[in-house]
């Protein structure tokens, strides 16, 4: 029965003996953090090949000896082997450092202080705005806000943006100049975009000449399971209906190789390459090149060996998503408390708890010693209208852990939903 058919008795009842066990709960005094998508030491682990796969010999590459200066825009070999990975040609790469994160923010950047192939920069502009796809993810939405931009909440369903408001505004409003987009199992909802969603997003037409999508493609290989659904180039897309420029896609190894220590991409039209890398120049002389290579070697230069490595992760990490999954499933669907994504990939599940409740259950966890993403933080400013969405990051604790800290997460949902129904 759900729990909004509950007699008050009932429901008193039912709150009563959810408290208990929430008190035995705290008396554990637990420990867990699940407030970010880390990959888990085991998966880490995977990659120990990495340390000692190149020698000397490998550093003289078809550019030069990539011990020294020069080569701003990535080593061939890891063009080469990251251009499938993208889908786009090998000459629209720019290899950068570890963290395509810091590529995001180079090209918002230059944006203001420059402007975008000669188009006026935006902090000489009265106001910049940005699309942004909610739930998102929270380091898009801080890179934005940071620069002060106005940022625009559009909705999301299981085919990606409404892309009727995404083309509506674009084509009305100037000063929206882009749109943060994370197309393969998304942050947090593990939706990846249809077919019809990236023609469409492909083939906007902005009133703004400078607008660009920002298509951060972080896990277009972190799949859970066999025949994956695989998006569309959208750069092919792009320039097959004259947009070619209007396109920067990221990219990286981050939960690939290593953490913090693996190889972000960028990846655009030759003209956009060639305007963001008056800025680049400046920037650096060039990026890790050593580590680039280390890649290429580890991976012995094929796109396949980065999909085979990454069956592994998958094997590593489906059965936690099962965790999740399986616990929200038995311990929350038959109360009819709050609704969840079951993403085939990536990093996250989303639950969207009953309105109102997402900040409580979020502190009452804290409370009992499991640390979430705060609630709020999948919208722009930290501000989730209805106060509903959780992110739930189950890499990183043990099969174990996860399951202590899910049957405590179902317990405090409970809480607060009854909470909410006795207050009203």
């Amino acid at each position: 029965m759900e729990l909004t058919a509950f007699a008050k008795e009932e429901l008193s009842a039912f709150y009563e003996e959810c408290l208990a066990k929430y008190r035995a709960y705290q008396a554990q005094e637990l420990k867990l953090d699940m407030s970010r998508g880390k990959p888990a030491p085991d998966q880490l682990d995977l990659s120990r090949g990495l340390l000692d796969c190149i020698t000397e010999a490998d550093l003289k590459g078809q550019a030069g000896d990539y011990r020294n200066y020069g080569i701003l825009d990535g080593i061939p070999e890891a063009k080469a082997l990251f251009a499938p990975m993208l889908g786009v040609e090998e000459d629209e790469v720019f290899i950068f450092g570890s963290a395509s994160l810091q590529a995001m923010y180079m090209t918002i950047s230059y944006a203001f202080s420059h402007g975008l192939m000669g188009n006026t920069p935006w902090c000489k502009l009265d106001k910049v705005k940005f699309l942004c796809p909610v739930p998102g993810y929270d380091r898009h939405f801080k890179i934005t806000e940071f620069f002060g931009i106005e940022m625009i909440n559009v909705p999301m369903d299981e085919n990606g943006p409404d892309m009727d408001m995404v083309e509506r505004l674009v084509a009305e409003d100037e000063s929206i100049k882009g749109i943060w987009c994370v197309p393969q199992y998304a942050n947090p909802s593990g939706i990846s975009y249809s077919d019809d969603t990236v023609r469409r997003m492909a083939a906007l037409k902005p009133a703004a000449a400078d607008f660009r999508v920002y298509w951060d493609n972080a896990y277009c290989v972190h799949h859970l399971n066999e025949n994956p659904k695989v998006i569309l180039p959208i750069l092919a897309e792009a320039k097959r209906v004259g947009n070619g420029n209007m396109v920067y896609l990221f990219g990286s190894t981050a939960k690939v190789t290593f953490a913090g220590a693996g190889v972000a991409m960028m990846a655009a039209s030759r003209e956009n390459l060639a305007d963001l890398t008056r800025a680049l120049t400046v920037f650096t002389i060039s990026f890790d090149k050593i580590n680039q290579m280390r890649h290429v070697k580890f991976f012995d230069g094929k796109f396949e060996n980065i999909l085979a490595h990454m069956q592994k992760h998958s094997a590593l990490i489906k059965p936690k998503f099962d965790v999740v999954l399986n616990t929200l499933a038995a311990e929350l669907k038959p109360l009819g408390i709050g609704s969840w994504t079951e993403p085939q990939g990536g990093y996250f599940v989303s639950y969207d708890a009953p309105a109102g409740c997402a900040k409580r259950i979020v502190q009452l966890c804290k409370e009992a010693g499991v640390v979430l993403t705060g609630a709020g933080a999948t919208y722009p400013y930290g501000k989730d209208p209805e106060d509903r969405n959780i992110r739930i990051a189950p890499t990183y604790p043990t099969v174990e852990e996860l399951q202590q800290a899910m049957d405590l997460f179902v317990l405090c949902v409970k809480l607060a939903a009854a909470e909410k129904l006795l207050n009203n």
